[in-house]
């Protein structure tokens, strides 16, 4: 069970300001660009479940794709975007797909009714390149943002990234709290993944520290609540 998230001493975070550009963060790992009416989510990974099943027998609850779909019908509904962008790894493999559920590949094509779907290419599922509608590409350029699947250590400020799947860890009275959480320093930001299945890499991994020289803030998703914690507060796994 998830230990409720109750921090002494934060603010509500109520988004950040990079390259110029307002970016909400909102509660369910989804960023929220106001002035583009863009969504971006990262790290879908659906059909992971069934990824596993079929590969090394390994049963996962064949739920995650509903799930995640569900999740985020839930920010498109709320937030009416124009636009939706999915930073990478929306698949967990190539054949993603052709196992999706008839009623998840429905959901996906209302969710991508009457709105610009772009679909950012990701290591997992690169191949994909048809048949889940929208439209595909490396990388997007949303105003004064650049928006891809990897982050790298020499972008230019205003990098929008994925991939690493960031938690923060928080230990408070004898107990410990991890959460997905952002990632920025005012240059970039690295999302959370936004699918059920998915799981996190602490933020004080060594795979961090190129990209946050200087420290970084985590603005983890707490129960109703971002909150707003620097590096040298979080704990290490």
């Amino acid at each position: 069970m998830a230990l409720p998230l109750k921090l002494e001493k934060t603010q509500k975070i109520p988004g950040v300001t990079l390259a110029g550009e307002t970016l909400a963060l909102d509660l369910t790992g989804a960023l929220w660009l106001p002035h583009h009416r863009t969504l971006v989510v990262s790290d879908l990974h659906l059909e992971k479940g069934s990824s596993f099943a079929a590969r090394s027998g390994q049963f996962l609850p064949p739920y995650d794709t509903r799930e995640t779909l569900a999740a985020l019908h839930e920010a498109v509904a709320r937030l009416d975007p124009a636009r939706v962008v999915a930073l990478g790894d929306s698949f967990h493999d190539a054949q993603g797909p052709e196992r999706m559920d008839e009623g998840d590949r429905a959901l996906v094509a209302a969710l991508q009714e009457g709105r610009d779907w772009v679909w950012i290419s990701g290591n997992h599922d690169r191949a994909v390149q048809d048949g889940v509608g929208g439209r595909f590409a490396d990388a997007l350029r949303v105003g004064a943002l650049t928006l891809r699947h990897e982050p790298a250590p020499d972008a230019a400020p205003g990098e929008v990234a994925g991939h690493l799947h960031p938690v923060g860890k928080v230990a408070m009275r004898g107990r410990a709290v991890r959460r997905r959480c952002f990632v920025t320093d005012g240059r970039r930001l690295v999302m959370p993944a936004f699918g059920a299945f998915t799981g996190g890499l602490n933020v004080r991994a060594a795979a961090f520290e190129p990209l946050f020289p200087d420290g970084f803030t985590a603005h983890l998703l707490g129960d109703g609540r971002v909150f707003a914690i620097g590096r040298a507060t979080l704990a290490r796994d």
